[in-house]
């Protein structure tokens, strides 16, 4: 066996590590906001979010496979080099992910993998390796890293502000209904966090796939970009591992940290999360799900009681998403430093 076809082999894994930590990564995000207003046990919640993310990548198409694994090109080195960099890349977005984790941080899955990958690319290739997509965007088209940041960028305020809409629209719809009304709205639950968990899987299982692709080009297995269904099925799998072991120092946060959940502020967040999600998903927009929950939370508690929020921890958050890029970028860099040495 050739050394580009074990680099080949040992880039899948560590995809599928990729998803795992992902999946653990993201889990709180879906499971928080529906044990927090006790509408399921923790079990009943993990196993119901675990089967709807399965589901995700299997049903929900390829669009945002398509962006990821297309926003950096490095076909046109040796294969050996090419294979170097993208490991790096994923080291330094996993390596950020179980930081992040083991500190309790809702950071961005999404953004890490996106970081990671460019540092490793401007670190072994240079700029011009790069799909910026600037040149297409006075062209009114959205494509390479404009595409992938302005999903990214967008979609927290999109949360936030369709949070703060729909938490409007639900507090006049029950403006004279009695406490007994929470308990079909934690019944309702069961519906929002599957959509949500649904969606997530969309979105975020697609990047994994998208970098396999590619690597499956980048080692000569593969003549042209596309995603098989092995791919698909591997990646769901390994994102919903990681979403059974569940991220539970993350759920403290979202569910108790931000804002004080009930059923109708647990309702509003996922139904919120889970059409901001599909609705990037179904035009390749690669979105961070901590992220679009984190504001979504934000959004209705703001429309709500606003000084109830903790803009505190929120800040804590927003803190985290902004080094989230440079820090995975760095983490990969120096993981490429460490493969090149060895290699």
């Amino acid at each position: 066996m050739t050394t580009v076809m074990v680099l080949t082999i040992i880039g899948v894994v560590v995809v599928l590590v990729f998803d795992y930590t992902n999946g653990l990564q993201d889990a709180a995000n879906m499971l928080a906001t529906i044990i927090a207003s006790r509408a399921t046990t923790p079990i009943q919640a993990a196993v119901l979010v675990s089967f709807f993310t399965f589901l995700g990548p299997i049903l929900g198409g390829t669009a945002v496979a398509n962006t990821i694994g297309n926003f950096v090109d490095v076909t046109d080195l040796q294969e050996l080099s090419s294979l170097t960099i993208v490991l790096s890349g994923l080291a330094g977005a996993i390596g950020w992910n179980l930081i992040t984790w083991w500190f309790g941080l809702p950071a961005s899955s999404s953004q890490a993998l996106v970081g990671g990958l460019i540092g490793a690319v401007l670190m072994g290739a240079g700029p011009d390796h790069v799909v910026w997509g600037l040149a297409e965007l006075g062209e009114h088209r959205l494509t390479g890293v404009v595409k992938v940041v302005a999903a990214l960028l967008f979609s927290p305020f999109v949360g936030f502000a369709v949070g703060w809409i729909i938490h409007r629209i639900m507090r006049f719809a029950l403006r004279g209904a009695k406490p007994s009304a929470n308990r079909p709205l934690r019944w309702i639950q069961w519906f929002t966090t599957a959509a949500l968990a649904f969606s997530h899987g969309t979105n975020d299982a697609q990047k994994g796939m998208g970098v396999i692709a590619m690597l499956l080009v980048l080692g000569g297995i593969t003549t042209e970009f596309y995603v098989p269904v092995w791919v698909i099925l591997a990646s769901s799998t390994a994102i919903t591992l990681g979403t059974l072991a569940g991220g539970w120092r993350i759920v403290r946060t979202l569910g108790f940290g931000i804002y004080k959940v009930r059923p109708i502020h647990a309702l509003d967040a996922q139904l919120t999360s889970a059409s901001v999600i599909l609705a990037a998903s179904s035009f390749g927009g690669p979105v961070s799900t901590t992220q679009v929950v984190s504001t979504a939370i934000m959004g209705i508690g703001a429309s709500e009681r606003p000084r109830a929020v903790r803009w505190r921890r929120a800040r804590e958050i927003i803190g985290a998403w902004l080094i989230t890029i440079p820090g995975s970028s760095l983490l990969s860099i120096g993981f490429y430093a460490l493969q090149h040495a060895i290699l």
